[in-house]
């Protein structure tokens, strides 16, 4: 695939990093040339230096021929512009922009084909904010994915001793929830994924990702850890747009079907920001002026009472010390939003409960649409080198290696699981937890996990369609 990318930042940095090993043709272009240069040091793909809204500049990008058109730089008129020209001078297929303006929600012709004609519209701090709110939703997780439009869950927990299946087998999971249909896709020990299967013990440390309908999640949780108390006070590091956002999600309810009532503070340095605040969200949210790394104002604000402190400024290094004050304070589990890759898996696990990137947040959005295939969902998971998708399988089992097999018949690429089938549309769908006898019909939507992103141009091959069935 032909792919050029505007905008050399975090995101585009994430997104050239994820497709570049795929056998992809990537032009990147971003005003700074340091930038540039810097990509093209690292990884191997095009750079080209300047306005990202000049005709001429993408013709040399090769938007001509490009098939897919990714703006993600740090300017929406930027990004809108560039989809617009990219539409309408050299027609390239698929367009997608980052927007941060929300208000533009509201005029969804100003997108669309009346206007600047983007495809696909990336809304960052939405995207955060959702996976945010799930996070509060089940607070012993560190990952919660929604596929098959809510009714499939993939979770991620660490395990602790102390569980049921701790010291288990795979297999018993069927044994302590015998009503429960689920699956476990996979399992990182230190850091590396490791054989899953059914006599595959289940140990202390270790990453667990498992499937399950979305009303089954708490009682699989429960075999794998002690579940914590739900979450009711929180206290928000940083009043920007994430933080806003989350704090009106939480008071009004908007988006939010479990029905809690939270108490909610805000920790915001500006003044001024502060004032805006206190304006857009409701008298039963606090918002307090002062420094989230103020030992003195943490413990004033009854940070040692707190079930879930997140640190959600646009300052990585304020984002971690304000987390780990916290923590050592008292707070019984901590959220920090870290852009640099490197400090993200560095801090995640150890005295950070979870460490949050704000681009692979957006990379998940993203890669739906780079996908090869009829695919639904895609997402971006432990930093990017593993990733979990909802492909639609076509044909018949004599145009396709996929339909009309067991999944025991399925010549799956190494690490790759298929965890579960959603068959049928609509109220009438059902969910099927994946097992080596299920058969895969045509327009099942299948949930694949692969714990090796290097694995996807095979996969996507294994679920292409013979051309005799067109």
């Amino acid at each position: 695939m032909k792919i050029i990318i505007l905008g050399a930042g975090r995101v585009g940095t994430s997104v050239a990093e994820s497709l570049v090993s795929e056998a992809n043709d990537i032009t990147v272009i971003d005003s700074d040339a340091a930038r540039v240069a810097d990509l093209q040091s690292r990884y191997d793909l095009r750079g080209l230096v300047g306005n990202a809204t000049q005709p001429s500049l993408l013709r040399e990008a090769g938007a001509a021929d490009a098939d897919l058109l990714i703006a993600v730089t740090a300017v929406d008129e930027v990004n809108l512009v560039a989809c617009k020209i990219a539409a309408e001078v050299f027609n390239v297929p698929t367009r997608i922009a980052r927007v941060r303006n929300t208000e533009l929600q509201q005029h969804p012709k100003l997108l669309g084909d009346d206007g600047f004609r983007v495809s696909h519209i990336i809304w960052p701090e939405q995207s955060v904010t959702d996976l945010l709110l799930r996070l509060i939703e089940f607070p012993e997780a560190l990952q919660v994915l929604d596929f098959a439009d809510g009714k499939v869950g993939l979770i991620a927990v660490r395990i602790y001793a102390g569980g049921p299946l701790v010291s288990h087998p795979i297999q018993d999971l069927r044994k302590h929830v015998p009503s429960v249909d689920a699956r476990i896709v996979a399992i990182f020990r230190s850091g590396r994924s490791i054989a899953c299967e059914g006599g595959t013990l289940i140990q202390p440390g270790d990453e667990v990702f498992f499937l399950a309908a979305s009303q089954n999640i708490r009682a699989v949780m429960r075999e794998l850890r002690r579940l914590d108390k739900p979450v009711r006070r929180l206290i928000i590091a940083g009043g920007g747009n994430i933080g806003l956002r989350l704090a009106r999600a939480l008071d009004t309810g908007e988006g939010i079907d479990w029905g809690a009532k939270f108490n909610i503070k805000i920790i915001e340095r500006n003044k001024r920001r502060c004032e805006q605040l206190s304006h857009q969200v409701s008298s039963d949210v606090l918002v307090l002026n002062g420094d989230a790394t103020d030992e003195d104002l943490l413990r004033d604000e009854g940070v040692g009472e707190t079930d879930l402190f997140m640190a959600l400024t646009n300052d990585d290094e304020n984002n971690i010390m304000s987390a780990l004050l916290a923590k050592r304070m008292g707070a019984r589990r901590t959220i920090a939003l870290i852009n640099r890759k490197s400090y993200g898996e560095l801090m995640q696990g150890g005295q950070i409960d979870i460490a949050i990137s704000p681009s692979h947040a957006t990379l998940s959005n993203l890669l739906r649409h780079v996908r090869r295939g009829d695919v639904v969902a895609a997402h971006s998971l432990r930093h990017g080198a593993a990733e979990a998708l909802e492909i639609v399988a076509h044909g018949d089992a004599s145009s396709s290696r996929v339909v009309g097999r067991r999944i025991e018949q399925i010549e799956l690429p190494k690490a790759s699981t298929i965890g579960a089938v959603l068959r049928g549309e609509g109220e009438t769908a059902r969910v099927l937890i994946a097992h080596h006898d299920t058969v895969i019909e045509s327009e099942d939507h299948v949930l694949v996990f692969v714990a090796n992103k290097r694995m996807i141009p095979k996969l996507e091959k294994l679920f292409q369609v013979g051309v005799g069935f067109f």
